[in-house]
């Protein structure tokens, strides 16, 4: 009876030193899923310090976008002030031209009354001559507004495209993060499915200790 107790005490204790063992490889599986959640908010971290620099990036090329337009105003006010200063030598061009014209037709009536008649002709003749380089001018000045007008609508196209193909890439960094997520839960789900079979691993090893007992 006696060695029967010790070696039911020898069981007994073996039986300890199993379950410490299991509690040891508990424990470590536990250090192991708090090592794998550290890696985890590292890689977290790491994300994110990727998403705020692609905010800046974004943000940047935005701000290059609005100087370059603030720069395509500057440069519109600078050729309307240049035209209009353009135009205004050219009408106090034609007021010199008128006044020398004036003074020379004064001088000719003075000089020579005779040629009166044919003196208002020419006059009328300039007149005429007026008149159609004023209609010109209207049809250059009207070429130019198309020209202009042109430009503004190639303009807002141009900007409304990089208006589509920014959220074409927005969109396509929200299906990056839907991917992200997605693989994180297969992964979860894998995990969870490792951890099921090592607990039926623990079990058939607990039932084949039973049945050697």
């Amino acid at each position: 009876r006696e060695r029967e107790r010790e070696r039911e005490r020898e069981r007994e204790r073996e039986r300890e030193r199993k379950t410490e063992r299991e509690r040891e490889r508990e424990r470590e599986r536990e250090r192991e899923r708090e090592r794998e959640r550290e890696r985890e908010r590292k890689r977290e971290r790491e994300r994110e310090k990727e998403r705020e620099r692609e905010r800046e990036r974004e943000r940047r090329q935005r701000e290059t976008e609005r100087e370059r337009d603030r720069e395509t105003h500057r440069e519109r006010e600078r050729e309307r002030h240049t035209e209009r200063e353009r135009e205004r030598e050219r009408e106090r061009e034609r007021e010199r031209e008128r006044d020398r014209e004036r003074e020379t037709e004064r001088e000719r009536q003075r000089e020579r009354d005779r040629e009166r008649e044919t003196e208002r002709e020419r006059d009328r003749e300039r007149e005429r001559q007026r008149e159609r380089e004023t209609e010109r001018q209207r049809e250059r000045d009207t070429e130019r507004q198309r020209e202009r007008d042109t430009e503004r609508q190639r303009e807002r196209d141009t900007e409304r495209q990089r208006e589509r193909e920014r959220e074409r890439e927005r969109e396509r960094e929200r299906e990056r993060h839907r991917e992200r997520e997605r693989e994180e839960k297969r992964e979860t789900v894998r995990e969870t499915e490792r951890e099921r079979h090592r607990e039926r691993e623990r079990q058939r090893e607990r039932d084949r200790e039973r049945d050697r007992e």
